[in-house]
């Protein structure tokens, strides 16, 4: 760590630090409750067309809490008079990081996925034409769901 800023008190250094914290573990906590509990217990519990509809609203829901605590975050990393330049800019590369993988999935794949859901009509995406393209598209959802989610448990450790 590095001496505090003329002016800045230590105390807010501590409060910046705490603030950080919470955010990274919001933010992580949001991603593994869903991923890894949510999706598939509603996957368990009901027809997949059912399933798909109410996990791609979650999803939905957790691109909005990335993108607020990525802001928020990257807010706090700004005015954080407790790290020193190698270590903020670290977290900021990987907050950045989080935000891309967020930002392909809640920008990029669920739209398209959510089109081929809908074209796919009341069989289902399976029964479809589009299925090959679907299933790739969510192995790649997957894929960024888990590079995401393992950056952000370096981010609550690193966050401290």
């Amino acid at each position: 760590m590095t001496q505090a800023r003329p002016g800045v008190l230590p105390a807010a250094g501590a409060r910046l630090a705490g603030a950080r914290l919470l955010v990274a573990t919001l933010w992580a906590g949001a991603l593994w409750a869903l991923g890894y509990i949510a999706a598939p217990a509603v996957f368990a519990a009901v027809p997949s067309t059912v399933a798909g509809d109410v996990v791609a609203q979650l999803l939905t829901r957790l691109g909005w809490v990335s993108i607020a605590c990525a802001a928020v975050m990257l807010a706090l990393l700004r005015f954080s008079p407790d790290l020193d330049a190698g270590r903020k800019r670290f977290l900021v590369l990987l907050v950045l990081a989080m935000l891309a993988c967020a930002l392909v999935m809640f920008v990029g794949l669920q739209p398209a996925m959510a089109q081929m859901r809908e074209l796919a009509g009341p069989a289902g995406v399976r029964a479809s034409p589009y299925w090959t393209q679907f299933a790739v598209m969510h192995g790649v959802s997957q894929l960024f769901h888990v590079i995401e989610s393992v950056l952000a448990a370096v981010l609550v450790l690193k966050s401290r």
